[in-house]
Formats: C-alpha cells, sequence, structure tokens
C-alpha cells in the first residue's frame, strides 16, 4: 500500500521496542494530544485496521503499526498524512486518512501523563502472549493501541490484569 513516507521497522517484543523507542516515548508525557490519522474506507467509513494509527503530540507524531501476531512498528514524524493513499487501484474501496474516531476524539485536548508498553501474559495458552501494546494515559482515561492479531486494535478504559506494565514515563 502507497502511504506516503512510512517506512516500517518491525520489532519483536517489549524489550526490542523499549530499546529503540524506550527514551523518545518517555519524552511524550507532558505534551498535549492535539490529533490524530488512521485510514477509513471513502465508500463506507470503516476503519482499515491495518494501516498505521498516528497520534500527534504537540507536533511530535507517534506512528503505530501493529502486523503479524508479535510485530510492532513505532515511526516517527514521517508519514504524510494530507498526501492520498496509493496502490489501490485494483480495489472497489478507496482508503483515506482520517481525523475522526470516537475512542480517539476524547483524547485530544489533553495532556499525557504517562506513556507504558504492555505486554499480554495470560494465565493460560494464548496466541497472543507477549505481543506488545502501547499505553496512554490521560485524566481523563487510559487509551491503548494494541495487537488485534495481525492489526491494531484500539481500546480505552482501564488496563486489563492480563497485561504486564512496562512503564516509560511517569504513570499514575
Amino acid at each position: 500500500m502507497g502511504i506516503s513516507g512510512f517506512e516500517p521497522s518491525h520489532l519483536v517484543g517489549v524489550d526490542a521496542v523499549r530499546q529503540a523507542h524506550g527514551t523518545r516515548l518517555a519524552a511524550l508525557a507532558g505534551r498535549r494530544l492535539t490529533g490524530f490519522a488512521l485510514v477509513r474506507f471513502a465508500e463506507d467509513g470503516d476503519w482499515y485496521a491495518d494501516c498505521p494509527v498516528v497520534l500527534d503530540f504537540e507536533g511530535t507524531r507517534l506512528e503505530i503499526c501493529h502486523r503479524t501476531l508479535d510485530e510492532l512498528s513505532l515511526g516517527w514524524n514521517t508519514i504524510r498524512t494530507r498526501a492520498a493513499i496509493t496502490g489501490w487501484e485494483w480495489s472497489e474501496l478507496t482508503p483515506q486518512w482520517s481525523d475522526r474516531d470516537e475512542r480517539l476524539e476524547g483524547f485530544v485536548g489533553h495532556r499525557l501523563l504517562g506513556v507504558a508498553l504492555l505486554e499480554w501474559r495470560p494465565g493460560g495458552r494464548d496466541l497472543a502472549d507477549g505481543t506488545v501494546a502501547l499505553e496512554f494515559v490521560f485524566a481523563v482515561g487510559r487509551l491503548r493501541i494494541a495487537n488485534g492479531l495481525d492489526e491494531n486494535h484500539i481500546e480505552v478504559g482501564p488496563t486489563p490484569p492480563e497485561y504486564v506494565r512496562h512503564t516509560q514515563a511517569p504513570a499514575p
């Protein structure tokens, strides 16, 4: 898919993600979420969860994309969300960048209190065991971009107990 500026670098496991991005993630604390972008289809408005979720923290843009059962790519300020998405000429659907999503809209304008890497560790056997999610803590609640077993999954609310928290910045 032709997303302008998107050059994923997929990592596996919380240690690899923390080593590559922990310092930059921690530096987001204290910044306000000023916007976001994700890909929806023009024809029906459905979210295309295989594409990156872009969060803008006062000019620092974090690009999050899960792939396969355990891969996570984080990028910084590379994706051009105003550019048309190309490479879909064969499809009946037209992907386009969108700044609307009821799960994300309530966090826009709020200051980020903390960031954590979350590692899914359920009690029993689970196909998702060890997958990594990012959790963003705001005074108004918690937002997670998790692995939906080969795509992004957006979650809000309290952190499920199956996650092990690896804090990157102060979190309440």
